[in-house]
């Protein structure tokens, strides 16, 4: 266990459970699920449940966005849930294999085509953002001087840069292959014959089995984008359609040996030559674009990027601008939107400095962070849209700056990072030119004063609200009684019994952890409710989980929001992997040191791995001594 497996199992129960998951993946801020039944989902539920800014439902996809930590939700979430990290699971909720099976949903072409440059695209950004900006400081030293463009180590660090591009076929392959269900390997050997030196060696390639072969204009497939991704969907559909005509015994080799060897001369004969042709066009449109009105292209991309983001369709420019760079070594498909990170950032500064609800100023600090870093969905979806008018002014900062990035010339050589990590890509590395990336100094700021001013004398405080409370998560069909017979939870505390219902928490009340009762405790003591191993002690220690020799995991959580108390109070006696008996001493705390801080000392005790059972009953009433049988679990 972990400290955010109780917001896996949140998330998990209120995504309509493991049955409901077809397949998971995550960004940088957001876990992306595919559901059967989005209609299964307690959407209200997740967005009021703290860890979670919000949920967002688009491209096919449902959203829960968690921010910063969310690679450690992640992990969480494929832990609790059983899932095969980066895959699908099937819908019994066991491990799926390959992903030849999954169940096929019905979807749009745009819902399809986000799809794809979501799985293909979000794999590799994290690592061409850093190779993006490995080749901008370099051409930035050279530019100062501090390295020579023909030295050693120049050279030797650029290979490493600029490496991800050279091979951007083998590695877009894997993701590639990730995303159609095509054994990676497979996928890679494709992208590796395109790249083979005779392929890229000015040797005679033009025709195979006497059939003209038309390479792409740049000469050879090295760095391109869209032919690989194309020839791996082929490739995936190809094999499914004839893989169950060939015998198991050979399957092992006749199925890579068939698929590879076709698929790689039809890439060369139609799909990458159509794929190429229609990667130059669109490269050429917004080139055009771009040279026939910057400014205006400049103010489009600015204003409507982030509501492109909202909904992802953003995706769509992405991979047109990865080509671009990659075929033409420049690109301003997306030097409007530059500013849209910044802009956000001086709003949520305004908001900062004028809000008096507490609430919205604990989310200004870690959202003001992430936005100067680049991760703006923290911002957009935790504070700026919910009050729309500021969204709204950051939309108009973003376009002026977009308008004005544009009609400077400042022009990307690179995918560079976010945020402040972003401007070494506007360094000309043929000549070391920095204009560009000082001219992004200057636009964006004017973004972020635009956005802090527009804010700052628009922005109110809108009048708190109280919520309504969730509606209760749905019961799920009983399973049969576990072979090993009844279980019994003792109580873990003194005191007076209370059903979880009548608490304010609405992630007990709603039982979205799991069943179980609360105990309003007489004595500062817990102790453990039957044999077991320490999984887990709240950072603040406030809480206790373990799982028992019975197979229960049970939550111990020593009051309601007693997390605010960072630990003062408590005395935990345990450590996580220690062994204990029924009975022993778990944890100590403070009983009027806690109340006189001002919160309830109500404690939950909850069955986390409920759905493992046919029920959980409560068997005792009122008071209730240490040790005294308070669940009956079949």
């Amino acid at each position: 266990m972990n400290k955010y497996d109780g917001l896996a199992r949140i998330i998990i129960q209120n995504v309509g459970g493991k049955s409901n998951i077809l397949s998971l993946t995550h960004c940088v801020t957001r876990l992306r699920f595919k559901l059967k039944d989005e209609s299964k989902a307690q959407t209200d539920i997740l967005m009021d449940t703290d860890g979670i800014v919000t949920v967002i439902k688009s491209g096919g996809q449902y959203m829960v966005v968690i921010g910063n930590h969310v690679p450690a939700v992640y992990d969480a979430v494929c832990s609790v849930g059983h899932i095969t990290p980066g895959g699908a699971v099937n819908v019994d909720g066991s491990p799926m294999e390959g992903g030849d099976d999954r169940p096929k949903e019905k979807t749009n072409p745009l819902d399809a085509f986000v799809s794809i440059v979501t799985s293909v695209f979000t794999p590799a950004l994290g690592v061409l953002a850093a190779t993006g900006i490995l080749k901008g400081v370099l051409a930035l030293f050279v530019a100062m001087g501090v390295l020579a463009g023909d030295g050693p180590t120049y050279n030797i660090l650029y290979s490493l840069g600029d490496g991800f591009f050279y091979f951007m076929p083998i590695l877009l392959a894997y993701t590639a292959s990730k995303k159609f269900g095509l054994p990676e390997l497979e996928g890679m050997v494709i992208g590796a014959g395109l790249l083979y030196p005779y392929m890229i060696s000015g040797y005679d390639i033009s025709s195979l089995f006497a059939i003209p072969v038309t390479m792409p204009s740049s000469g050879n497939y090295s760095s391109s984008v869209i032919p690989i991704i194309c020839a791996v969907a082929f490739a995936a559909w190809f094999e499914k359609l004839y893989k169950k005509y060939i015998p198991d015994t050979i399957k092992m080799f006749a199925l890579p040996l068939i698929t590879c060897t076709v698929t790689f001369c039809l890439t060369l004969w139609v799909i990458g030559p159509i794929a190429s042709i229609a990667s130059d066009l669109l490269g050429a449109f917004f080139t055009f674009l771009s040279n026939a009105s910057g400014l205006l292209m400049g103010l489009i991309v600015g204003a409507l990027w982030q509501v492109l983001v909202m909904f992802g369709l953003h995706w769509a420019l992405v991979p047109m601008a990865i080509n671009d760079l990659a075929v033409n070594g420049l690109s301003t498909t997306l030097t409007g939107m530059f500013g849209t990170t910044f802009a956000q950032t001086g709003a949520v500064l305004a908001i900062w400095i004028k809000t008096k609800n507490s609430k919205t100023r604990s989310l200004c600090a870690p959202a003001f962070i992430s936005a100067v870093a680049g991760v703006t969905e923290p911002a957009i979806y935790g504070i700026t849209l919910p009050k729309k008018t500021p969204f709204i002014m950051t939309c108009v900062a973003s376009a002026i700056a977009g308008a004005g990035l544009m009609a400077s010339g400042v022009t990307s050589y690179m995918m560079g990072g976010l945020g402040v990590f972003g401007y070494t890509a506007y360094v000309n590395p043929a000549n070391n030119d920095i204009s560009g990336m000082i001219w992004a100094f200057v636009w964006t700021a004017v973004a972020f004063v635009l956005g802090f001013v527009l804010v700052f004398f628009t922005y109110k405080d809108e009048p708190n609200k109280k919520k309504a409370a969730p509606a209760p998560a749905a019961e799920k069909a009983p399973k049969a009684a576990v072979p090993a017979g009844d279980k019994i939870v003792g109580a873990p505390l003194e005191g007076e019994i209370r059903s979880l219902s009548e608490l304010e928490d609405p992630v007990f009340s709603s039982e979205a952890l799991g069943k179980g009762c609360a105990i309003e405790p007489a004595k500062g003591e817990v102790v453990a409710p039957f044999d077991g191993t320490i999984e887990q002690v709240a950072e603040t220690k406030h809480a206790i989980g373990m799982t028992g020799d019975n197979g229960l995991e049970v939550l111990i959580h020593v009051g309601i929001d007693t997390v605010e108390l960072k630990g003062k109070g408590y005395e935990p006696m345990v450590k996580v992997g220690d062994k204990v008996k029924k009975g022993q001493l778990l944890l100590k705390f403070d009983m009027e040191t806690i109340s006189a801080a001002g919160y309830k000392l109500t404690t939950p005790v909850v069955i986390t791995n409920t759905d493992d059972f046919a029920s959980v009953e409560p068997v005792a009433t009122g008071k209730v001594t240490q040790g005294q049988d308070v669940l009956l679990v079949k």
